[in-house]
């Protein structure tokens, strides 16, 4: 038992190793690709066009990070039951962005804010399930995006081998959906039953519905901005327009977890679709790399926030 009097987890080799296994993997797709890119594109090239970045810029597109997490720490409260406050959801979604930035392969940012918000309320199902909900309400938020800028924007890469692309990922989204909503799979399982339990009560409530999924469109259109920031700051001449298609889809991939925070991944997608815009390897890479030192600037908070975190703990009503 630990101090808290909840059963103390215990090691499994198996469980370990595959963990293991699995974090080396996604340094090996990380590596491989990035070495590529780096190869086809030159270090010192990349490194030439990021030196040219304005500073101004580039601390705009930082804190505009940081004020999308804060915006996503409301919608995050509108989740879940009173008692907590804005500071505090704030708080977790620094940590949870540090983790997941910075800290990668150690443990999922959406794991550690689920954690936390498990060791404050004792309670399982609603930290779980919020986060899920949080999440998945920002992931449809991004397809919508993508699906009204999409009219606009096919006839850049029409004809393309990617032209149908960002459909496809909506569909994949949508049939993904049914066996988890639709279908209510896993219901049986006393643990899942109480997360569906969870949406339902959320479901009918369609004014708190419509005003997550407001923020969340609200904060997609943030990081795209953001980006855009950085393009203008790197002094490459593109339309906003693409970015409503293309940020959606490379954030879609980057997220499957096949690598360490997306790199080589990220890269690789950046490179792919810029290419139908004009833009070289060498520029495409500098943008993604931008972006992904201005999230870990922005992400910085979060290291601040969880030395500052309380290292114990109230005592819990149940197991997680």
């Amino acid at each position: 038992m630990d101090p808290q009097g909840s059963p103390a987890p215990s090691l499994n080799p198996r469980k370990s190793l595959r963990r293991l296994l699995w974090t080396a993997l996604k340094v090996l797709v990380s590596t491989g690709l990035l070495s590529i890119v780096i190869e086809k594109t030159g270090f010192a090239k990349i490194l030439s066009t990021l030196g040219g970045i304005s500073i101004p810029l580039f601390l705009t597109s930082g804190a505009l990070y940081t004020f999308s997490l804060y915006i996503s720490s409301i919608r995050w409260r509108l989740l879940l039951p009173g008692g907590f406050t804005l500071g505090r959801l704030f708080s977790l979604y620094l940590i949870g962005s540090f983790f997941n930035t910075l800290l990668p392969g150690i443990i999922g940012g959406d794991a550690v804010k689920a954690y936390y918000l498990y060791k404050d309320t004792g309670k399982g199902t609603p930290a779980v399930a919020s986060v899920f909900m949080d999440r998945y309400i920002g992931f449809a938020a991004l397809m919508c995006v993508g699906t009204a800028a999409f009219p606009f924007s096919f006839h850049y890469f029409k004809g393309s081998p990617i032209e149908w692309l960002f459909p496809l990922i909506v569909l994949l989204f949508v049939l993904g959906s049914i066996p988890a909503y639709a279908l209510r799979a896993g219901r049986r399982f006393r643990f899942i039953a109480e997360v569906y339990e969870y949406f339902d009560s959320y479901v009918i409530k369609r004014g708190t519905i419509a005003k997550t999924f407001s923020l969340s469109m609200f904060v997609q259109i943030i990081n795209i901005v953001s980006v855009y920031l950085l393009i203008i700051g790197l002094d490459i001449d593109l339309p906003f327009l693409p970015l409503l298609i293309f940020i959606p889809i490379i954030t879609t991939i980057s997220t499957i977890p096949i690598s360490i925070s997306g790199l080589g991944v990220r890269e690789a997608s950046f490179i792919l679709l810029f290419h139908f815009l004009g833009v070289g390897p060498v520029q495409a890479t500098a943008i993604s790399f931008a972006w992904f030192l201005t999230i870990a600037t922005g992400s910085l908070p979060g290291l601040i926030a969880y030395l500052r975190h309380p290292s114990t703990n109230r005592p819990v009503s149940r197991p997680f």
